[in-house]
């Protein structure tokens, strides 16, 4: 699922040498793969106001479209939100003054359909808790909808808010038999059956599709296995997946457009950076020109996803600036990998201020802080890349 401003979107875990808040959310992992897409969207719709409402509201077509739910499935809707409402989430850790606080929830405390509309709330002891960047990290759509094994993107999940520290610690195996939702199983209580069936086809999807790869590494006692860890660095190659502009995005005329339809804050950046402003732009027009359209959000939506409800379509207006985006995006991508890492290295080497290192470091060529040195940078390295883009 990730739009939101960095310094709460890394779900890192940062360890002081005196103080350390150790946190932690551990959902079931007894999710489909969809019911846990589903609680991620949920909660990325109602993250701006998570603490200052009680009750959160989504168009429940909108939600089928992004999730990938066929839009009029609301039987399968309605067994995903029963899912989630029977689903335990748990926390075990130690706040900032060292108290040790345990504490568990259901994933939804309530859900409801009507009127075309999704209505759910969170209980407030987790809404606290999953509001907290240092506990729970928001997962970016654009990596989400890469995966297609519930046990990877559980995985991903309880291993990316550890990014910065390189390690998610050690896990006894009967919890992580639980993340992965096989507790209970007998086959899975042989290690060689877990690790075969479970740990590495999920290591292997999750450092093929994400923005991290991950390397699992094992404690015995004896000759059996007691606890397992995974070493954490990110992925250079996938690391534009992980693109969030921040601010930058809040003060585009797209944006604000798709602020004025009623799409949430993060939402409307998170579709900003997945899809590009002049896609979106042109998504926007086609829909506000439609008569008659119930759910604009949920119309816009499945426009985005490439299933628009018409087949006409306006051309795709292109801002210079995103035309710009475009043609770098592009260039990087035909790069080798070789190629790209001294382009990086070469850009990074100019930069001077450790504010602009920092959001390079996070956002690759989508930094929102370098944009106009990162079109620099593209000019000098190839002048016809944007010749056609000057002027405009």
């Amino acid at each position: 699922m990730q739009d939101i401003p960095r310094d709460q979107l890394t779900g890192a875990l940062r360890r002081g040498a005196v103080k350390k808040h150790v946190a932690a959310i551990h959902v079931s992992g007894k999710l489909t793969l969809l019911q846990r897409k589903l609680s991620n969207v949920l909660l990325l719709n109602a993250y701006d106001t998570l603490i200052s409402s009680t009750r959160h509201q989504i168009d429940a077509r909108t939600l089928c479209l992004m999730i990938g739910y066929n839009s009029n499935d609301l039987d399968t809707l309605k067994q995903s939100l029963r899912g989630l409402a029977e689903t335990v989430a748990e926390w075990d850790m130690l706040d900032e003054k060292g108290q040790q606080e345990w504490g568990v929830s259901s994933l939804l405390s309530f859900a409801r359909l009507k009127g075309g509309v999704c209505e759910y709330a969170y209980s407030p002891a987790l809404a606290e808790k999953l509001h907290d960047p240092k506990v729970f990290a928001l997962i970016n759509l654009n990596i989400q909808r890469r995966f297609t094994s519930g046990h990877a993107l559980a995985l991903y999940e309880n291993c990316y808010r550890f990014v910065r520290t390189g390690s998610t610690g050690w896990w006894p195996i009967e919890l992580f038999r639980r993340l992965m939702g096989v507790d209970g199983s007998a086959y899975y209580e042989t290690f060689k059956h877990l690790n075969a069936k479970i740990i590495k086809p999920a290591v292997a999807e999750v450092s093929r599709t994400s923005n991290i790869i991950l390397t699992p590494e094992t404690k015995k006692t004896g000759r059996a296995v007691t606890d397992i860890r995974f070493l954490i660095r990110e992925n250079p190659q996938l690391a534009i997946l992980d693109m969030d502009d921040g601010e930058g995005a809040r003060h585009g005329p797209v944006y604000a457009r798709l602020r004025a339809l009623g799409v949430s804050d993060r939402l409307a950046r998170q579709w900003l950076n997945l899809h590009g402003e002049a896609q979106v732009m042109a998504k926007l027009a086609y829909v506000e020109g439609k008569e008659g359209v119930r759910s604009k959000i949920g119309y816009l939506t499945a426009a985005l996803d490439g299933k628009p409800a018409e087949k006409a379509e306006t051309p795709a207006p292109s801002s210079p600036r995103a035309e710009r985006l475009r043609r770098i995006l592009a260039a990087v991508k035909a790069r080798t990998p070789t190629q790209r890492d001294a382009d990086r290295r070469l850009f990074m080497s100019q930069l001077a201020d450790a504010r602009l290192r920092e959001d390079f470091e996070r956002h690759g060529w989508m930094s929102p802080l370098n944009a106009a040195r990162i079109a620099a940078f593209w000019q000098d390295m190839s002048p016809e890349l944007m010749a056609e883009t000057e002027g405009e």
